[in-house]
């Protein structure tokens, strides 16, 4: 790596990397500790995760900028090996884990990105953001109006501070404003130390205690499975949200076997898998960050805080981070996509409300988007069924007649291709004499794509062959001649018999 990569990778941007790296590092503690709350393990454990994912991911990942750490969905997943079979075993699944999102990366499975649609993104985006307003919900449950007036002074800093200076990101002044009041006035308000012990000591290398036998890999397989394809799935969407946010390119490969090794590197110290943050990545890129040095300073403040600073840390409202993350969500959310409902064609509109449905009624993040992914999938192939044409010519004597097939004929268009030729019995009988009948198809302008294409093709040949005609396939292109060649009957012995034919 030159020098000036380096710089540009690095160093490029360090103020607004460092300070972007404080914010974060503030909002990942409350996160860390609630989504460990939630997979049913000690605080420590998804801090020591968020600390030791987001400094690995610095260095191994391929999107600058971009947080990863402990999450909500990640932790999901993880509820029910915890209960059942304890944290050592959850260690082992993050160890395997890692492994599994490594060969993702190295097999290029990173590619699948481009099944996603744009309306499953903006679905993903839109849910993400309304799942992030909806946990902050539960802080005001049974609060006082303290915390009411904590939150909306946080908000109004927010938003306010930058008319004043950008040279501090305003979410930081909330955070420090909010504390100092809160501390100076004895609010009677939540914090958060309330949500957990704080660690108060480094994390040190394990290995997992559990029997390296078939049984634990039976056991462990199908959530290490389920974590490798969650964690992808959301580190992905996220750095495709974050190449939008920052007008630059990422890379998807390296990002997967980053998240591989840092997955890796969490399992060995004592923390859970993770994967990408969309609400601190949105965070971190709103406060100012852009390169690598970002991600490093949220990872090493982190640990920074909460081991040697955990008493100051523990006093921070929540009514703060509260604040941060409602700023997050709004401005996560596409508010353009509700006016384009109307403006955009219906199919991508319902994708996209399906993709926000399925996640906020699931919490599930890989539900939505693989929601959203089949129903593109669906009106992709409806759309394409409807452009295949075939044109009937008969010739000047009524011996001949040419059907020109035009479009792409595959599973979803077959049956469309049959179809058109019902007409070619009544060819048969206007030309007198079936034996004198020839029935040219022209698929010069069309592609078959599959083998159902194929049988289609092979059914329309032997069924008109049987009515008497002499029937010729021409134009077909190089790659359908090769589908033909290989998996076509109609031009080999016995064709006449095709099944499904009559």
């Amino acid at each position: 790596m030159s020098l000036q990569t380096l710089k540009r990778a690095w160093f490029s941007n360090v103020r607004g990397d460092l300070l972007a790296g404080l914010v974060v590092a503030l909002a990942l503690i409350p996160e860390a500790i609630a989504f460990s709350i939630i997979a049913g393990v000690d605080p420590k454990v998804g801090l020591y995760a968020s600390f030791c994912i987001a400094v690995v991911i610095a260095f191994a990942g391929g999107r600058p900028a971009m947080i990863s750490a402990a999450t909500g969905a990640m932790a999901l997943v993880m509820v029910d090996l915890v209960r059942d079979h304890g944290l050592q075993y959850l260690f082992a699944a993050t160890l395997l884990t890692g492994v599994l999102q490594m060969l993702a990366g190295v097999f290029k499975l990173s590619l699948l990105m481009r099944f996603v649609s744009r309306s499953v993104i903006t679905g993903f985006v839109n849910a993400l953001a309304i799942l992030i307003f909806l946990a902050q919900l539960p802080e005001f449950v049974g609060a006082t109006w303290v915390m009411y007036a904590m939150a909306a002074a946080g908000l109004a800093i927010i938003y306010l501070f930058p008319y004043i200076t950008r040279a501090v990101p305003s979410p930081l002044i909330c955070i420090v404003v909010l504390t100092v009041v809160s501390m100076a006035l004895g609010l009677d308000i939540s914090t958060v130390g309330d949500k957990g012990a704080l660690p108060d000591s480094l994390p040190a290398f394990l290995f997992p205690d559990v029997p390296f036998t078939w049984d634990t890999l039976r056991i462990i397989l199908p959530y290490a499975a389920t974590l490798a394809v969650v964690g992808l799935l959301e580190s992905m969407m996220t750095a495709t949200i974050v190449d939008d946010f920052t007008d630059t390119p990422s890379d998807k490969r390296r990002e997967c076997v980053g998240q591989g090794v840092a997955n890796l590197a969490s399992g060995m110290l004592g923390g859970m898998a993770g994967c990408a943050m969309i609400g601190q990545s949105v965070i971190n890129v709103k406060s100012g960050g852009r390169t690598r040095l970002s991600t490093l300073t949220a990872g090493v403040v982190l640990l920074i805080l909460v081991v040697f600073l955990g008493p100051w840390v523990s006093r921070i409202p929540m009514a703060a981070l509260v604040a941060v993350m409602i700023m997050v969500s709004i401005s996560t959310f596409s508010w353009v996509s509700v006016r384009n409902l109307w403006r955009h064609p219906t199919s991508s509109s319902v994708v996209m409300l399906a993709t926000v449905i399925v996640v906020v009624a699931t919490h599930d993040l890989a539900r939505g988007v693989l929601a959203g992914v089949l129903l593109s999938a669906v009106f992709f192939a409806n759309k394409i069924s409807r452009l295949v044409t075939i044109d009937r010519r008969a010739s000047a004597d009524g011996k001949t007649v040419t059907y020109a097939v035009g479009g792409q004929i595959f599973f979803a268009t077959a049956q469309a291709f049959a179809a058109g030729f019902d007409r070619a019995d009544d060819a048969i009988v206007d030309a007198g004499s079936p034996s004198e009948t020839r029935i040219a198809i022209d698929v010069s302008q069309a592609h078959f794509w599959d083998i159902t294409a194929v049988g289609a093709l092979d059914k329309v040949v032997a069924r008109l062959r049987r009515h008497g005609a002499d029937v010729t396939v021409q134009g077909l292109n190089a790659a359908s001649a090769t589908m033909v060649d290989r998996y076509g009957v109609h031009d080999k012995p016995g064709a006449d018999s095709v099944p499904g034919a009559h």
